[in-house]
């Protein structure tokens, strides 16, 4: 029996044993793909490839990719095989070899290497593809019996593009497998026949009236999930049965002291958990991290279905760290990032769940709370809308929902449920396909087909001459005039393309009297470099020589700053730890942004320890050199990169001195001391254990000085006080203005007190019940709600026992509020009495039985429904 890691490795090895370039897994981000939050498939990371935008380095690879899919989330646990993260075993041609050799070689893994008996094997192919069925029965000894024809097998990547047929190996697991009815048979919904491989053949072109003209170079791309194959070559009755999960499924019933397959319900838990720790692992290991919105929301939503699910187990203690280290035994070899981020995928984890279990809590206060309130109103169901709120936004899954109602003779309405999961699920489905939609412009999407790569030669040079090769806006252009916006490609370029967080150059293109500004500068993924014009005077044509001159002063700004986020980083790991990571940066003329994992605000002595850092280095003026080196290399030297990036073979190292070294493509100084000063405007968090810090160098550092010496000689001015007395006289301000706030409360306590005696002297007794109902002032709910507790103690010590109803009005609004003491005094409902009242000023609202509050829209209305306030208590009275 081969294990998980064996059969990967078995498919590695044998596609490489055939000419193909081994090939590490690409990243779970997809790279220049805006079109994917995450990589779904084995030919994501070759897509360039595919259709040509950049030409592939090797005619064939073979890879084991890492993909996560989510959109039927809901079913992993339920079905054999449905997984959020899985492997993709693939083999790869790009305009190699085509159909011949990639059905024979599939026949051969199959049947050789697996050892699965021809006898158990079927396969599907395209009906029009006479082709493939042809293959299957000259190169391999299957009968003709077992090829079945099915319409489904044609891919597309989308509308237009790549595309043609496929064809899918099929594997008969047994009649015991089966559904039992004789009509079954490959394509049956049961899980008998159960597919393998599926082959895809691209061999198309589809243009937007669906022509399909053949490609000129012809690609195959396969595709054969670990899961799966491990299931039959181990025997396994469903994908979690296997080696590749049962460590984490063990691990899960251990912790819950629970066994797998003795109860239905929990092994569905243990196998949602199994598969979600493994997906978070992979997850944050790529530099993935929990946000609120993105595929760090796909991230979040997975840990958060993990706890979830393993709260119904009984697991309420953090125990994803446990169920990590699971995953880094059984994948840690293979996938070094898992070693690699181990603190980063630590710290995540330990401060997410930290964080879920405490929402968690939340959301169980607020279940028992609307238990509560059902009884209240004599009810038995919780709607499904409020179920799937409790769902989306406090993690709740509906069992634990039902679970936890039925404790209370409650029940949950399901088909509810399931109809706002349904609309939810459809709304998501509609903004996926509206991010798909969201590519390049039509045509320069097309265009960047035909576009090689521009030389870029401005790492020392702010000026060049060069010739224009392309102008196009919709469509090709021989020249363009003035008052036109074009697109422009040279032959060479001093422009830097907007990457790695570095802002585009920008500048100007002249020839004799033609002028134009560069507004923006791309680079696509063959290489190409776009530069976006506003002609501004005269024409420029294809073919013109023109003088391209970057703005220099721009360009030494940002280069400033772009050295000085290296220096940062470092700072930050020498003051913080090693578990800094930087996660993002964005560089300007103006300033620098820069993300970093960490996981608690900087002190200041924090701050101000790494901002003096920097400044060290830049006052020691250090010599910053650049170097290309292979990666492994870079790597070796202990070369920073940036967390989730996947860089070639060859890459570009900035040294800054003996003090930094990252890789990195963009531009930088020649010295450190020409950065001047680095001063850090804000520090910040933008997520679960990520900060920003903003900063400014040079120039920015000295507009900074010269902004604050302008606001402290404003303030000197306001407070009337020379440059050495301008902190004693803000100090002596404050202090006068807290006296006067002290004076302010007391002359309100003042206030509340004639209020609450006032109040006191107009006690109503509405049969038998002693009732307080008024007006009173209170700027807003919270000041209406101590009153309310000033005025329940006068009422206790006075008469033990009564209503409480008051009313105030501030910035057009109304705010209410009752009490009810003792509470049930005579089947009084606090909720019940204010949300009638409310009604009266146009309002709404609720609570407890012994307090309650409300708003109301109509503080015209206010007066006129406290003098209703003993007709609502009188219609809620019940007989002692």
């Amino acid at each position: 029996m081969f294990t998980g890691n064996e059969l990967r490795e078995m498919f590695l090895r044998f596609f490489a044993d055939k000419a193909h370039s081994r090939q590490p897994s690409a990243s779970l981000i997809p790279r220049d793909d805006p079109t994917l939050l995450l990589t779904v498939a084995g030919m994501v990371p070759f897509k360039p490839y595919f259709t040509r935008k950049v030409e592939p380095p090797w005619n064939r690879a073979v890879t084991s990719q890492k993909c996560v899919r989510t959109p039927d989330l809901e079913m992993v646990g339920k079905t054999a095989r449905h997984h959020t993260f899985f492997e993709m075993l693939g083999n790869f041609s790009f305009g190699d070899y085509f159909k011949k050799e990639a059905i024979r070689w599939a026949w051969e893994y199959v049947t050789q290497i697996l050892r699965i008996s021809p006898e158990r094997l079927w396969v599907t192919v395209y009906p029009d593809d006479d082709e493939a069925r042809g293959y299957w029965l000259s190169e391999t000894p299957i009968q003709a019996g077992r090829i079945m024809t099915d319409e489904t097998n044609f891919w597309a990547a989308g509308p237009t593009g790549p595309c043609g047929p496929c064809s899918e190996i099929y594997v008969d697991q047994g009649a015991a497998r089966g559904c039992g009815r004789p009509e079954c048979a490959v394509g049956c919904e049961c899980d008998r026949y159960l597919e393998i491989w599926n082959l895809v053949f691209m061999q198309y072109n589809r243009d937007e009236n669906g022509k399909l003209t053949p490609l000129p170079k012809q690609n195959i791309d396969t595709g054969m999930g670990l899961e799966r194959i491990a299931s039959i070559a181990q025997n396994a009755e469903t994908n979690f049965d296997t080696d590749l999960f049962q460590p984490l499924i063990q691990k899960t019933a251990a912790l819950a002291g629970i066994r797998y397959k003795e109860d239905k319900q929990t092994d569905t838990a243990l196998k949602v958990v199994a598969d979600h720790a493994r997906a978070v692992c992979f997850m944050l290991a790529d530099g993935i991290y929990p946000a609120s919105d993105g595929r760090g929301y796909v991230l979040r939503r997975i840990l958060r279905r993990a706890v979830r699910y393993a709260r119904l187990l009984g697991i309420g203690k953090p125990f994803l760290e446990q169920l990590y280290r699971v995953v880094l035994a059984d994948y840690g070899e293979y996938y070094g990032e898992l070693r690699e981020n181990e603190n980063f995928i630590l710290n995540h984890l330990r401060l997410e769940e930290k964080n879920f279990q405490s929402t968690l809590d939340q959301g169980t206060a607020i279940l028992r709370q609307k238990a509560q309130d059902l009884l209240a109103a004599g009810r038995t169901e919780l709607s499904g809308a409020d179920a799937f709120h409790l769902y989306e936004t406090y993690g709740f899954p509906p069992e634990l929902t039902a679970e936890m109602l039925a404790e209370q003779n409650l029940k949950l309405d399901m088909p509810g449920f399931q109809a706002a999961e349904a609309e939810h699920r459809r709304q998501a489905r509609e903004q996926s396909k509206q991010m798909r939609a969201a590519d390049e412009e039509p045509f320069l999407a097309a265009k960047a087909l035909t576009l090689k790569e521009t030389p870029f030669i401005g790492y020392a040079l702010y000026k060049v001459n060069a010739e224009i090769a392309a102008l196009f806006g919709e469509s090709d252009l021989s020249e363009a005039g003035e008052g036109e916006t074009v697109w422009c490609v040279l032959r060479q370029t001093p422009f830097f393309a907007e990457s790695g967080g570095q802002i585009s150059d920008t500048g100007v293109i002249t020839a004799g009297d033609a002028s134009a500004q560069v507004t923006e500068v791309r680079r696509l993924p063959s290489g190409a470099v776009l530069h976006r014009l506003k002609i501004q005077a005269g024409k420029l044509r294809v073919g013109d020589t023109v003088s391209a001159q970057v703005d220099e002063r721009a360009r030494r700004a940002v280069s400033r700053n772009h050295t000085a986020t290296h220096l940062l980083h470092r700072a930050l790991r020498e003051v913080l730890g090693d578990h800094v990571r930087q996660a993002g940066s964005f560089i300007t003329p103006e300033r620098l942004r820069f993300d970093f994992t960490h996981f608690a605000a900087l002190t200041a002595d924090e701050l101000r320890a790494t901002e003096t850092r920097v400044n060290e280095i830049l006052l020691r003026a250090m010599s910053v050199r650049t170097r290309e080196m292979p990666l492994a290399e870079a790597r070796a030297q202990g070369a920073a990169a940036l967390f989730g990036e996947k860089y070639g073979d060859t890459v570009r190292v900035v040294f800054a001195g003996g003090y930094s070294k990252e890789l990195c493509g963009g531009t930088h100084v020649t010295n450190t001391g020409e950065i001047g000063v680095l001063k850090i405007l804000s520090e910040s968090g933008i997520g679960a254990g990520l900060r920003r810090i903003e900063a400014v160098t040079g120039f920015g550092t000295l507009e900074y000085a010269e902004n604050l010496e302008r606001e402290i000689a404003e303030a000197e001015r306001i407070l009337k006080a020379g440059p050495r007395e301008l902190e004693k006289r803000a100090r002596a301000t404050v202090g006068e203005l807290k006296e006067l706030e002290r004076d302010v409360q007391r002359l309100r306590a003042q206030l509340a007190k004639q209020e609450t005696d006032d109040l006191m002297a107009r006690i109503k007794v509405v049969n038998g019940v002693n009732l307080l109902a008024g007006r009173v002032q209170a700027r807003d709910m919270e000041t209406l709600r101590r009153t309310a507790d000033m005025m329940k103690d006068r009422l206790r010590a006075a008469h033990e026992s009564g209503v409480i109803v008051l009313g105030a009005a501030e910035g057009g609004k109304v705010s209410l509020v009752a009490a009810v003491l003792p509470e049930g005094l005579r089947g009084l409902h606090a909720g019940k009495i204010i949300r009638d009242v409310a009604a009266l000023t146009g309002g709404s609202g609720g609570g407890r039985a012994d307090m309650a509050q409300a708003g109301g829209k109509d503080p015209a209305k206010l007066d006129e429904a406290l003098l209703q306030v003993p007709r609502v208590v009188a219609s809620y009275l019940t007989e002692d």
